[in-house]
């Protein structure tokens, strides 16, 4: 049985891959992915960025006077979150979950809990869903979200608990939002450099998600905070946190 084919002409082959335009904009767009991929590998943390002791000082003093403030509001809020999260749903009040810090360390963050006690469980049927690129999981209108849940996120009350994570110091009010252990094993050499500094409750990303796509869009957000970092940027961005807060724009 003679197997040869005779091969296609050439506009034939432009004519399944859809012509000839259709082919030079896919090799354009792939070149200009690889382009951005390149120019990411390529940013850089400060290496000075540990050795700013003046700056350090005075947003660690920061850090303890809002956390102060913030663990009263934590206390205000008490009685009244936990009797809503109870009578919603079955479990904890507290939320407590394995995260990974500064330099990779590992420690424990607290919110509020505003999912159901199977959320962990119920993650890998969801998968598919995911609308983030890279290790990161996040879905809108996510199934696992209580009703109170959806509130307490909504107001970003659920976050409140996060300012023991700050007294503790594990946690800054600004910084790269804290990864999960499981998204940390995925990063890439250059997505690594989220963990050059403390983790904070507000960042970049949390103001200007709608400007970040993609986890790369995030990293680049974050390595350029790092490397612009200052206590008047630091203020900035908690003035900025508060009014998406007060515009009831989701989620931080």
């Amino acid at each position: 049985m003679n197997m040869y084919h005779e091969p296609l002409p050439a506009d034939a082959v432009d004519l399944y891959w859809g012509g000839e335009g259709a082919s030079r904009q896919f090799e354009e767009e792939m070149a200009a992915k690889s382009t951005a991929l390149e120019e990411l590998a390529a940013l850089q943390v400060d290496a000075r960025v540990g050795a700013r002791h003046a700056y350090l000082f005075a947003k660690r003093a920061m850090d303890i006077a809002m956390g102060v403030v913030g663990f009263i509001l934590l206390l205000i809020s008490l009685p009244f979150v936990a009797v809503a999260i109870k009578l919603d749903t079955k479990g904890p009040v507290f939320f407590a979950q394995k995260r990974i810090g500064k330099d990779g360390k590992p420690f424990t963050m607290f919110k509020y809990r505003s999912m159901t006690v199977d959320a962990d469980q119920m993650k890998a049927s969801l998968l598919e869903r995911n609308e983030r690129e890279g290790p990161v999981f996040k879905i809108a209108d996510d199934p696992r979200v209580t009703r109170v849940g959806a509130f307490l996120r909504k107001t970003c009350i659920d976050e409140l608990p996060q300012f023991i994570n700050v007294l503790l110091g594990d946690m800054s009010i600004v910084g790269p939002r804290p990864p999960l252990p499981e998204e940390v094993a995925q990063y890439k050499r250059y997505q690594r450099q989220r963990l050059a500094v403390k983790p904070g409750i507000t960042c970049y990303w949390q103001v200007m998600r709608e400007q970040a796509p993609t986890f790369d869009d995030w990293v680049r957000m974050d390595i350029e905070y790092i490397n612009k970092r200052s206590l008047a940027v630091d203020i900035g961005m908690v003035f900025r946190t508060f009014g998406v807060i007060l515009g009831h724009k989701g989620h931080l």
